[in-house]
């Protein structure tokens, strides 16, 4: 959500930023905001004089009585009374257009980084940068469900009929290299500084509306009937969470923290469920990264946080490759994010396995997450997360290059040992 002042004094930047994210739709919302502002504050104003009246003239009152002028007394509890009923309906119209303005400041989108490519959607998003050299083997790669089913590691059909599509049984080593991954992934990222987190699976609504827009959380999130509870996305939601309503201290940034969640999502939109396969599901597992910092130091860590996922996969001979989001694929509260995608040598080409994002001000102003000054003074943080990695979909990309010709799935070095000493399955 962006701040106020800045739709009073640049519109035409507000404008402008609704433009380069293709969402013209949106550009009303403006003059609405301003114009409800206006009339919010000429409210604020009116009821402020008002409440100086009746201060006054309740002062008043006791002198009249004092001097025996009841009469003088009984018309002035009769203004004060008059004042009363019109402050109560100017205070009562106070809180309809502060309602009315967040409703619609939280459909206008975060200012995005000058650097963000302008495009209208992932199509256009740009290539950065590619880590490792990927690989065609001179055999054919199967399906990553048909690799799977070769080792007796999954049961989709059983799946189905207990919890319909998008839901799947790991079975043996394959359920156990999903678990080692994960493993794997929370001590790297406690080598790197980050302190491991287990957070709450579900979150109240006034959460979820402060760490994400309302179109996603319509896409999205699962919603607990009759309670004020929905199953998280992505541990994200729960940790920013955890900060809501707190003040921290300059000296104990920048927190850094890793979690581990299981996420629960609808998938609603444009790519849907698969019938067949464990790419897009309701249901899987995540490592996350999570920053709170002051402003000038997110640049920073936006970078550490991405170049630690592609750390990650280059430990497990996975080549990688950076993807830049276009404006138009920027998510409204985002300032800036970049996606890693993994090499897939059966489709010869990459596909997202993490995004990294660094979402400036805007979920702490919702959730007022705030920093406390040497000086006293109080600001807002920034937030940042990225996913160091997230099985069931990265066991797609490290099947595929970690399959031996004889069908075998080699595992490199630095997972071995959470998966017993193993150097092969299958």
């Amino acid at each position: 959500m962006l701040d106020i002042n800045l739709l009073r004094t640049n519109p035409d930047l507000v404008r402008e930023n609704i433009r380069k994210k293709f969402q013209d739709e949106k550009l009303p919302l403006v003059d609405e905001v301003i114009a409800l502002d206006r009339e919010n504050r000429e409210t604020m104003t009116r009821a402020d004089s008002l409440r100086a009246q009746r201060k006054q003239i309740s002062k008043q009152i006791g002198a009249l009585m004092g001097q025996g002028k009841k009469d003088e007394a009984e018309a002035a509890k009769s203004q004060v009374n008059a004042l009363a009923e019109e402050l109560s309906r100017l205070e009562a119209r106070e809180e309809e257009l502060a309602a009315e303005i967040r409703r619609r400041m939280l459909v206008i989108p975060n200012i995005i980084d000058p650097s963000v490519p302008i495009g209208r959607n992932d199509s256009e998003n740009v290539e950065v940068q590619r880590f490792g050299e990927p690989v065609v083997p001179d055999f054919e790669i199967p399906y990553h469900v048909d690799i799977m089913e070769r080792l007796g590691g999954i049961d989709l059909d059983s799946a189905r009929k207990t919890s319909g599509n998008g839901f799947y049984y790991l079975i043996g080593d394959i359920a156990r290299l999903h678990s080692a991954i994960l493993t794997y992934g929370r001590d790297f990222m406690i080598d790197r500084g980050f302190t491991y987190v287990i957070p709450p699976f579900m979150i109240h609504g006034n959460v979820v509306n402060g760490v994400m827009s309302f179109a996603e959380m319509e896409n999205m999130m699962y919603k607990i009937e009759g309670e004020d509870l929905y199953l998280i996305g992505t541990s994200e939601h729960s940790m920013i969470g955890k900060f809501i309503d707190t003040i921290l201290d300059e000296d104990t940034l920048p927190r850094t923290l890793t979690s581990y969640s299981p996420c629960f999502r609808k998938e609603v939109g444009a790519h849907g469920i698969e019938e067949r396969g464990v790419y897009r599901i309701h249901q899987f597992e995540k490592q996350e990264m999570i920053v709170v910092c002051k402003p000038e130091d997110s640049p920073m860590w936006y970078d550490r946080l991405w170049q630690n996922t592609v750390d990650f996969f280059r430990t497990l001979d996975i080549p990688v490759r950076t993807l830049e989001c276009c404006s138009g694929d920027l998510a409204d509260l985002k300032v800036k994010s970049v996606d890693v995608e993994a090499w897939s040598p059966r489709q010869q080409k990459y596909f997202e396995v993490g995004s990294c994002s660094n979402l400036g001000d805007a979920q702490a102003r919702r959730l007022q997450i705030r920093i406390k000054g040497k000086d006293g003074r109080k600001y807002l943080a920034h937030t940042l997360n990225n996913t160091c990695v997230a099985p069931p979909r990265m066991l797609i990309a490290f099947l595929e290059n970690n399959l031996q010709a004889d069908g075998r799935i080699r595992i490199p070095e630095a997972l071995r040992v959470y998966m017993g000493g193993k150097e092969y399955i299958g």
